[in-house]
């Protein structure tokens, strides 16, 4: 089980060359209008809620709130937030690059 979930970890399938022109895409845009605008024309507004509601658990676990607690203010699963936590700690270091430039 342990070596399934790290192949699914090490899978980098994600990483094409459609994925790499979206990020190219997304470095082009310069304010947050463009952004909304942007983001709002390419996903559902059920996309828009889940990046949205991780990005608010990452910042709440680097507070150090309780799971329990971040799920009651976000609505996000235990489950869910034990995932994003994984990823913070272990990922590819995005969440905590993102952090550090917020300043937290």
């Amino acid at each position: 089980m342990l070596k399934q979930i790290k192949l699914l970890f090490m899978d980098s399938s994600w990483n094409n060359k459609s994925v790499k022109d979206l990020f190219k895409v997304i470095l082009k845009l310069k304010t947050v209008k463009e952004c909304e605008d942007f983001f709002r024309d390419l996903c559902t507004l059920s996309e828009l809620k889940a990046m949205s509601e991780r990005w608010a658990v990452v910042q709440k676990i680097q507070q150090n709130i309780p799971y329990r607690q971040i799920s009651e203010e976000t609505g996000a699963s235990t489950a869910t937030i034990t995932r994003i936590a994984h990823w913070l700690h272990h990922g590819m270091g995005g969440y905590r690059r993102m952090l550090e430039r917020l300043g937290r």
